[in-house]
């Protein structure tokens, strides 16, 4: 990975045995970083996406009686990514700047 991401491992918490929500957000998150990487997408769009989801499904609650725990968690891990990211957008370098 470029040295301007920063990738912080620990970040996302784990939780139970889900392999494939495991394997789903290591996956995401990877391609993200990639993205970022390849200049496809910035580091701000990437964190207004995600930050985005976290909304979408924070606005379920509004329609339900609140959220399930399963629900509570995903946004939680939404958040940490979101926050995660947020680190590199101070040393983002712009896109279409030489590498």
């Amino acid at each position: 990975m470029n040295d301007e991401i920063s990738v912080n491992h620990n970040i996302l918490p784990t939780r139970g045995d889900d392999a494939h929500g495991q394997a789903a957000m290591l996956l995401v998150e990877s391609l993200i970083h990639l993205l970022i990487e390849k200049r496809v997408l910035t580091v701000a769009e990437a964190v207004e996406t995600i930050d985005v989801a976290s909304e979408v499904m924070s606005d379920r609650e509004s329609e339900f009686d609140g959220l399930p725990a399963t629900s509570q968690a995903s946004i939680h891990l939404l958040q940490c990514l979101s926050a995660s990211l947020s680190f590199d957008l101070d040393g983002q370098v712009p896109r279409g700047a030489p590498a």
